[in-house]
């Protein structure tokens, strides 16, 4: 499978939000939510996205019981400085960190966060601090968790939801990973069966293993109906 970053309907929407938000007008809130099912592709954007702009943004994921602290820590790590000892240095920390040199925050997993007030809480302040952009990125459900926490979602001057891949999503995957050739039959049925993108990269994997055990250099309907199996 060709290592290479397709861009999807839902990446170009992506692209648009963060460039609206690296131009947004003053007085504009900087932070915005990204979420939807799992298998979208929503993590891999988001790596992606900092890859290309790695002096221009820092990413962090959250984990299962991360606390206030340990979720600054992680920021402060990825800012490229050592954390201070107490939660309102690293605070302060990632304040002069940000105003020394401003960079987009994406916060992955975000979910994991909702229960927790105060790491949500420190996220707003620390945007209206500095007026860095921050992005938060997580599941289904993230929209209505993070309601509850009005004054952060207030903040949110755009909300992406990820939607399943489109019929050209599809295809445009298959053509560009793909080392063997789909044709048009089995990518309808790829797309009718399952478009997420683990799921595609999976039946790619099958195909093109199955390809060059049969030498053959096209799948056809008939193959991807035995291979998801």
């Amino acid at each position: 499978m060709k290592n290479i970053f397709v861009k999807t309907k839902n990446v170009k929407n992506f692209i648009t939000m963060t460039t609206n938000l690296q131009t947004r007008a003053e007085g504009v809130p900087g932070m915005v939510l990204v979420y939807g099912e799992p298998g979208l592709g929503k993590t891999q954007t988001a790596l992606w996205w900092v890859a290309n702009h790695q002096s221009d943004a820092i990413y962090v994921s959250a984990k299962q019981s991360m606390s206030t602290r340990w979720l600054l820590e992680e920021i402060i790590k990825e800012l490229g400085d050592t954390p201070s000892y107490r939660t309102s240095e690293l605070f302060d920390q990632i304040v002069r960190e940000l105003i020394k040199k401003p960079r987009i925050i994406i916060v992955d997993e975000i979910d994991y966060l909702t229960q927790e007030k105060s790491a949500i809480e420190m996220l707003r302040d620390i945007h209206d601090r500095t007026h860095t952009p921050i992005i938060l990125i997580g599941m289904s459900l993230a929209d209505k968790k993070l309601k509850r926490y009005k004054h952060l979602y207030d903040r949110l001057s755009e909300i992406l939801h990820y939607q399943p891949f489109f019929k050209d999503d599809v295809k445009n995957l298959i053509t560009e990973l793909s080392e063997v050739k789909f044709d048009d039959n089995a990518i309808e049925y790829v797309y009718k069966s399952g478009n997420r993108f683990r799921q595609l990269v999976k039946i790619i994997n099958k195909a093109e293993t199955f390809a060059k055990s049969n030498d053959i250099d096209e799948i056809h309907i008939k193959d991807v109906q035995l291979l998801s199996q």
